[in-house]
C-alpha cells in the first residue's frame, strides 16, 4: 500500500472567511463596544492585539481566530458564549449588521 503524503493547512483556494457571519460578528463587538464606551483603541490594547486588526474585525474584512475570540471577549469583560449570542440574535433578527 502506498503511503499518502499529508500536506498542512487547507487545499489550494479553499477558504474559510464568511461574509456574513464576519459582518455580524463585527457589528457585534462593535456594538458591545459603544454600549461599554470603550474606544477601539482601548479595546485593542486589551485584547493583545493591533487597533488596524480590531478595525478590520469590526469592519467585517476579517474573520478572527478561536484565539482572538476568547481575547475580544474578555476584554469586553463577557463570556465567548454571551458574545456569540448576540451576534445569533443579529443574525436571527435577519438585519443588515452593515
Amino acid at each position: 500500500m502506498q503511503k499518502r503524503v499529508i500536506q498542512p493547512g487547507r487545499p489550494a483556494g479553499a477558504t474559510t472567511f464568511d461574509a456574513e457571519l464576519a459582518l455580524a460578528f463585527g457589528a457585534t463587538v462593535r456594538g458591545l463596544r459603544v454600549e461599554r464606551g470603550i474606544a477601539q483603541e482601548s479595546l485593542a490594547h486589551r485584547a493583545g492585539i493591533e487597533r488596524s486588526h480590531m478595525g478590520k474585525i469590526e469592519r467585517g474584512t476579517h474573520m478572527p481566530t478561536l484565539a482572538i475570540i476568547f481575547k475580544i471577549a474578555g476584554a469586553l469583560e463577557c463570556s465567548v458564549a454571551e458574545l456569540m449570542a448576540s451576534m445569533e440574535a443579529l443574525l436571527a433578527a435577519g438585519t443588515s449588521p452593515a
